[in-house]
């Protein structure tokens, strides 16, 4: 039989009348003569309760045990799933990381997915299950240890499922009905996109829309899965919410898709650096080791053999960075004037597959921005993508004027 994958994030379970919702939908797949793998999150709340404790208990921790703890979450979700499956009439069970196995590497609490083996779900199938539930965001090491993926990383466990199992689909099921040209909390005009290429969905993840995890997009699009983003509160239809595919399957697109932020930046510059060969490797590989997560970058004019390095980076990552530049410094591994932070910053970004083949874009995003008083503070591009950084109090007034220039509120 057919394949289908559906999964099902922390609000759609977040109680059991959810939980039934939830399988009254994977019925009505089922009736349709679908083999279903479920992916279910941890209930709402309920990661964040289970770190609470772990922090509670042992803040310096053992990350082995951190994922023993953190993982029991989707756990309980599975197997609730599966006994209101049962209740149904429909031959379902629950499958934790490990029985499958869905194996990773060793990277606790971050864990990549290396292989799915099918063989055991597929000799259940054989057996006459409908419904294989399985536990997201977990796996198991080479050493035999419980691993998770990191947060969101149920949406990769079902992308991986459907890729390793052939499935027809991938339904992402959460609490918006789709993925949005923008935020429509801060822009009514919002309007919900039909269809979104996989290069322009990967941006939009990686620049902040929260709708679905990074590595969940880049695997859907390296193997090609057809990833559908529904609400799990709204009545569905088989157009119903967004559909995430090759651009070639797009008949016609926007120049501009839609319009991301993201709030919590910070820009760090480097004032006064060598200007040599060897000097970026110096300063991004010491901001890696210390696992900082930098994204612009630019490099000013040298001048008397001196320059001016900026970056933008995650706020919560400022304390981090600082610590590490200047330990470099002391070691004497460089040499600056000053290292300036400014944690007051927001990153804003364009994105969409038609800029390939129409110019301009850039200049009007400028002229938008300037007629509004907002001043750039750093600018980076790509072939599908234009970023700025500004002032974070400028943020909201420049998705929208942009949201608006571009005219994406018209499919």
């Amino acid at each position: 039989m057919p394949v289908l994958v559906m999964k099902f994030g922390g609000t759609s379970v977040a109680n059991l009348d959810r939980i039934r919702r939830a399988a009254k939908r994977v019925g009505v797949e089922v009736a349709k003569g679908y083999d279903v793998i479920v992916i279910v999150s941890a209930m709402s709340g309920e990661t964040n309760k289970l770190v609470g404790l772990v922090d509670e208990t042992s803040p310096l921790y053992d990350a082995r045990e951190y994922d023993a703890i953190v993982s029991s979450g989707e756990n309980v979700t599975a197997g609730l799933m599966a006994l209101t499956l049962q209740e149904m009439d429909v031959p379902a069970r629950s499958w934790q990381g490990w029985q499958v196995p869905l194996l990773t590497t060793s990277a606790h609490s971050q864990a990549r997915i290396e292989e799915i083996p099918t063989h055991n779900l597929n000799a259940k199938f054989g057996e006459g299950m409908r419904v294989a539930v399985v536990a997201g965001f977990q796996g198991l090491s080479p050493e035999g240890r419980i691993t998770t993926l990191g947060r969101g990383g149920s949406d990769t466990t079902a992308v991986a499922f459907a890729a390793a199992f052939g499935a027809e689909r991938c339904d992402i099921y959460t609490d918006v009905d789709g993925v949005y040209t923008t935020d429509p909390r801060i822009s009514p005009k919002a309007r919900k996109l039909d269809k979104i290429s996989f290069e322009e969905m990967l941006e939009l993840a990686s620049l902040g829309a929260k709708v679905l995890q990074t590595r969940s997009v880049e695997l859907a699009m390296r193997f090609k899965v057809k990833l559908r983003v529904l609400s799990s509160f709204e009545e569905q239809s088989d157009e119903a919410g967004t559909l995430v595919c090759d651009e070639e399957e797009i008949m016609e697109s926007n120049v501009v898709a839609g319009v991301a932020y993201s709030r919590d930046e910070a820009k760090m510059t480097l004032l006064s650096v060598a200007d040599r060969p060897g000097i970026a490797s110096i300063i991004f590989g010491c901001l890696s080791d210390a696992g900082v997560n930098v994204d612009m970058i630019v490099q000013n004019i040298s001048e008397d053999g001196r320059t001016d390095m900026t970056c933008s980076l995650p706020t919560d990552q400022v304390a981090r960075a600082k610590q590490a530049l200047e330990q470099l410094k002391t070691d004497g591994g460089l040499n600056y004037a000053e290292l300036v932070t400014d944690d007051d910053v927001a990153k804003v970004s364009v994105v969409g597959i038609g800029m390939r083949s129409q110019s301009g874009v850039a200049a009007k995003m400028f002229k938008v921005l300037s007629d509004e008083g907002v001043n750039i503070k750093v600018i980076t591009t790509s072939e599908i993508k234009i970023s700025v950084l500004i002032d974070r109090k400028y943020m909201e007034l420049a998705v929208q004027a942009l949201h608006d220039a571009f005219e994406l509120e018209k499919a």
